[in-house]
């Protein structure tokens, strides 16, 4: 029984693991903000409770913490918001 539990258990870490990889693997970094705003017309923000420093916008950021630290590069005003619109 000890042996069975061991086995489920190291199959389900191992599992978690590849998964976990895979996600990381699908976050998309752009090369600027024309091409992110085809995709996130709102740009990308870190957290949801991100506040806009440069003044209105006409949409809403996509909130994702792994998508923005990939295109953080295309955050010039530092705000925590990437290519806002």
């Amino acid at each position: 029984m000890k042996k069975f539990a061991s086995i489920i258990l190291s199959l389900g870490l191992l599992f978690s693991i590849s998964y976990a990889t895979a996600v990381k693997a699908a976050v998309k970094s752009y090369k600027n903000c024309t091409e992110l705003n085809k995709d996130y017309k709102g740009g990308v923000a870190e957290t949801k409770d991100t506040k806009n420093k440069g003044g209105k916008t006409k949409h809403k950021p996509y909130v994702s913490k792994e998508l923005y630290d990939a295109n953080k590069k295309l955050d010039r005003d530092k705000d925590k918001i990437a290519c806002e619109k």
